[in-house]
């Protein structure tokens, strides 16, 4: 048995359900062998990528109306790894990725629940070069910037991935590091286009939830 306790959840995503697999509460942590502590996930830490959060759903609702065709994404911070699925589903090239020694099960147990081909997965750090993850023309993520340092780390995950026509996508609560990213995106060359949405059901007018748009367009090499 597992030093860990789970349940099943039922969401709703543009008119499908989904079965998922998450932890039981936030207060869980399991790391017999030090493998999390190894990668910096301290024990409060543990159990969020076992959750789903108001802005993965966000974000796995608007992965249902982005257009993928041709398109190759990378979910950065995954977690339980919904928007990924959602892609999956549609027929997308998507690869998740996530830093949890745990997320990889869950993902492949979430995948078997909804009937669908396990999810191509890679185990990323942030501040880790990974040369052979590739180039994607979509990165998405949700709620990743909720670290003063998480900003610097995605921008640079962004330099090394994305192709010069890229685009990127975060859902994100209304946290103040947000502003950092940004900045840091357009001197990379990225416009962002933010619309503000609403996080759960209660959340009222002017909603905290951000789905930030990022898209930069290489520049054309004169003809001499």
């Amino acid at each position: 048995m597992p030093g860990y306790s789970t349940r099943n959840q039922c969401v709703s995503v543009g008119g499908h359900v989904w079965r998922l697999r998450v932890l039981s509460d936030k207060q869980q942590f399991s790391d017999p062998d030090g493998h999390g502590n190894r990668l910096g996930i301290s024990s409060a830490q543990w159990s969020l990528f076992g959750q789903l959060w108001p802005a993965g759903r966000l974000l796995a609702q608007a992965m249902q109306r982005f257009d993928v065709d041709g398109k190759r994404v990378l979910e950065l911070g995954c977690g339980i790894g919904l928007a990924s699925l959602v892609l999956q589903q549609r027929g997308a090239q998507v690869v998740a990725s996530d830093m949890h020694p745990l997320t990889e099960p869950f993902l492949a147990y979430n995948a078997a629940l909804n009937a669908l081909p396990a999810l191509h997965y890679r185990q990323l750090r942030w501040d880790v070069p990974l040369p052979t993850l590739g180039h994607f023309d979509v990165i998405i993520a949700s709620d990743v910037l909720y670290e003063h340092d998480h900003a610097a780390l995605l921008a640079g995950v962004v330099d090394r991935h994305a192709w010069p026509d890229a685009e990127v996508l975060v859902t994100d609560p209304g946290r103040g590091n947000s502003a950092r990213f940004s900045r840091l995106l357009a001197d990379r060359g990225f416009t962002l286009v933010e619309e503000r949405c609403p996080m759960d059901d209660r959340d009222e007018p002017p909603y905290r939830g951000r789905l930030l748009h990022y898209t930069r367009v290489a520049q054309a090499t004169p003809v001499v």
